[in-house]
Parts: structure tokens; sequence; C-alpha cells
């Protein structure tokens, strides 16, 4: 049973989160595990799978991009991130899993990387370098304005999909599909440069906070 089936959902990415919310507290009290306490034991462990089912197809419906890798997932899609083979060769090396860089982010990329590196190596020499802080503030401002407009895209996307899902246009959900793959990986490609450029930055706080 998938996710979407848990709640009598169509294979759909636009969901009324307000009464899915509702569907699920009705089915957790159908299915908590005190109502069968005093049941067989085969019936206390499906009714205890069932709940850990419905908490898990919750859990992930009422996230929009975890609904969304899910769905990728049941068309059989492998995000990159989520890649098996990138992960066991990362783990094997030591090293962290490298994502490719989306191609119009190339520029900004490299110039973040710079600074991250002038920012390392002026930390190393015990220097404040308060420039080099604003411009790495404002590369976070834009990174996370560019995941801001990731996820507007994205929920065009939906739209497209849901409506392609209704009138079985298979070549509309197949271009919807790998559009999503791409506008996915750029997400989390932006999410881990913000990530990035936080830890640098705290990083130098926490040293400016040693010295005094």
């Amino acid at each position: 049973m998938t996710y979407f089936e848990v709640f009598s959902l169509p294979r759909k990415l636009s969901i009324d989160v307000a009464a899915l919310e509702k569907q699920f507290y009705a089915l957790s009290r159908r299915w908590h595990p005190d109502r069968f306490a005093a049941r067989p034991q085969a019936e206390q462990e499906a009714a205890l799978a069932q709940a850990s089912l419905l908490n898990d197809a919750y859990r992930t419906l009422r996230d929009p991009v975890l609904r969304t890798q899910y769905l990728l997932r049941l068309l059989g899609v492998e995000l990159e991130e989520q890649s098996k083979a990138a992960t066991e060769a990362a783990r094997a090396s030591g090293t962290e899993k490298k994502q490719s860089v989306p191609p119009e982010l190339l520029e900004e990329v490299f110039e973040l990387n710079m600074q991250l590196a002038e920012m390392r190596a002026a930390r190393q020499m015990g220097e404040d370098e308060p420039e080099l802080r604003r411009d790495l503030l404002s590369a976070k401002d834009a990174f996370e304005s560019k995941l801001d407009a990731t996820d507007e895209e994205l929920q065009q996307l939906w739209r497209v999909w849901d409506a392609a899902e209704d009138e079985g246009a298979q070549p509309a959900q197949t271009s919807a599909r790998d559009a999503m793959v791409t506008l996915l990986n750029k997400r989390t490609y932006l999410r881990n440069l913000v990530r990035d450029v936080n830890e640098a930055l705290e990083s130098e706080s926490g040293t400016q906070h040693h010295e005094i």
C-alpha cells in the first residue's frame, strides 16, 4: 500500500493538508495500539504495523518536498542526493558525497568557494575580515532567494503533473517529472550552500567570542 492509498488519495501533488490532518487523526484513533491490547497477538502486531505506516504516510505527505520526493520514488526515480551508489562510494573513501553543480550556479559557487577559503585562511591567522563576512551574508541571502524561487517553480510543476494525471497525458507527466527531478537536485544543492555559509559564519563568530 502506498502512502497515497493509506489516505485514499490519487497520486497528485496538490493536497488539502487540513483535510489530510483531519483524516490522519481519525485513522490514528482507529488503529491506536491501545484499542487492540486485549486482542490476539497477530491483531496487535497488525494494528501496530498499520499505525506505523499511517504515521510515515502522514509525515511524508504533509511536507511538500517529501511528498514530491516520494512520488518520484514511486515512479522509480532516484534523486542525486539519495543515490546509494554515491553514498557508498563516499563512505568507502571517507569523503563527503559530491553533487554536480547546477550549470546556472557555476559562477556563484566558484565565487563562494573562494570566499569560504579566504574565511578559513583568515581564521587560521586570527584575522578579522568584516567585509568578507558581509560578502558571505550577501551570498547567503542570494541563495535563500533562489531557494524560494525554486519552491515556487516546484508548485507550478505540481499543477502540471496533477492536470496531466487527470487527463492521462503521459508526455506531459514525463516532462513534469524530469523538471521536478532537476529542481529538487538544485534545491538540495542550494540548501547545502546555505548550510556551508552558516557554518563558516558560526565558526567565525565562535572564534571572535573566544578571542574576546
